[in-house]
């Protein structure tokens, strides 16, 4: 993976979503895709394993599984832990566009 640094400075918003394996996944990442296609090439989609990442999660302090986050320019814009639909993140990312 890219150091975190080079994923989130962008001029273009990055949604970054830490998940892990368990849970509901499978919707978590149709719900992803749908977001990704609303957005285009407006933003940025990403997924980050918090299993795989710890050094990273501790770092920024994620709790809970799922947590989004909204970065633009290497700076986050919004933070919000929790299930979120498709409709509300794409509208969240299109603030920042």
């Amino acid at each position: 993976m890219p150091k975190f640094g080079e994923l989130i400075n962008f001029q273009k918003p990055v949604l970054i979503d830490f998940y892990a394996d368990y849970g509901d996944l499978e919707n978590t990442i149709k719900m992803l895709r749908s977001v990704a296609a609303g957005l285009g090439d407006s933003a940025k989609v990403i997924k980050i394993d918090i299993t795989k990442n710890e050094v990273l999660v501790d770092a920024l302090r994620v709790k809970g599984n799922p947590t989004f986050m909204i970065y633009k320019d290497g700076e986050m814009k919004w933070r919000q832990t929790g299930a979120q639909d498709a409709k509300t993140l794409i509208g969240l990312v299109k603030q920042y566009v």
